[in-house]
């Protein structure tokens, strides 16, 4: 079964943000994503201030 879910991390755990269908001690394999907004700002300090203001045009679209 493959299912993909929202989960927010605090104290240096993951937490669901809706109810799992999972048995107690079921393990799960985690691929992490970050919402496409967040990598554009990540991409904003690596590319500098010559590109700050072509991305936040692209962000206000997204």
């Amino acid at each position: 079964m493959s299912k993909t879910i929202r989960a927010r991390y605090e104290k240096g755990f993951l937490k669901p943000l809706e109810p799992l269908q999972l048995r107690e001690g079921e393990e799960v394999e985690v691929w992490i994503n970050k919402p496409i907004r967040r990598k554009l700002k990540d991409l904003i300090c690596i590319l500098g201030e010559s590109s700050e203001a072509e991305l936040k045009r692209y962000l206000d679209k997204v």
